[in-house]
């Protein structure tokens, strides 16, 4: 082999050596997180929830969530694309997958009004462990992971665009934790006393997104919830 050509490769090799290296040492991220804004805001700033849940276990998590995302979401195409909570799921070796949503099921679905039958389309009061939230749910669990199912966060002593939703949003949450606490590996972790009585600071300028020190202290309290759970962490 002439020397230059030999010379060559083996500086080639020596670039991509250190690469292929970090590459196998590098674990796969094992926590997931899907759902709608509450979980996406400040994604692109590396803030959101499922990056400070990364920061403060120090390992790397994959976000998937959406905003606008539905539990129920009935254009296909949209609906395969991530609008669809459940299709922002795919199987994986994770330990944990972090869940919110249906508040925009509500909210843009029923305008929070005569909401009943949303409701039991979400998750039944008649027949327990029937909906989508757990249809959901059941295809996360039946792949092994452990479940985290976020609540979203109140606006006490201060108006929101979203008050409507009040009702509709705690009778869902309470749904949500009662069938989570018959479910193994599935854990409810409520936001409804994180934001303190005409504390604006939690929430963004909309009034309905989480502020940075919103996102930074839920991801503090799903990372500790998963610690609990998950001492080796």
């Amino acid at each position: 082999m002439p020397l230059t050509r030999f010379a060559a490769i083996c500086a080639f090799t020596a670039l991509i050596s250190p690469v292929q290296l970090l590459a196998q040492q590098t674990p796969a991220p094992r926590i997931l997180a899907i759902g709608d804004s509450l979980m996406a805001w400040h994604t692109m700033t590396g803030q959101s929830i499922a990056d400070v849940v990364g920061r403060e276990l120090g390992e790397a998590t994959v976000n998937r969530s959406i905003g606008g995302a539905r539990m129920i979401f009935r254009i296909p195409a949209m609906a395969e694309m991530g609008m669809r909570i459940s299709s922002q799921y795919t199987e994986g070796d994770w330990d944990w997958v972090i869940v919110n949503g249906g508040g925009n099921d509500l909210w843009f679905g029923c305008g929070c009004k005569a909401c009943e039958a949303k409701l039991d389309k979400l998750i039944s009061s008649k027949a327990a462990g029937e909906g989508a939230i757990p249809e959901t749910l059941d295809e996360v669990l039946e792949s092994g992971a452990k479940v985290i199912y976020v609540g979203y966060m109140r606006s006490p002593g201060f108006d929101s665009v979203i008050d409507e939703c009040r009702d509709e949003g705690d009778e869902l949450e309470r749904r949500i934790e009662d069938y989570l606490g018959e479910v193994p590996d599935a854990y409810f972790l409520s936001l409804k006393t994180l934001v303190p009585m005409g504390d604006k600071s939690y929430h963004a300028l909309d009034r309905v997104h989480p502020s940075l020190k919103a996102s930074r202290e839920i991801g503090q309290r799903v990372a500790d919830l998963i610690r609990l759970i998950d001492p080796d962490r």
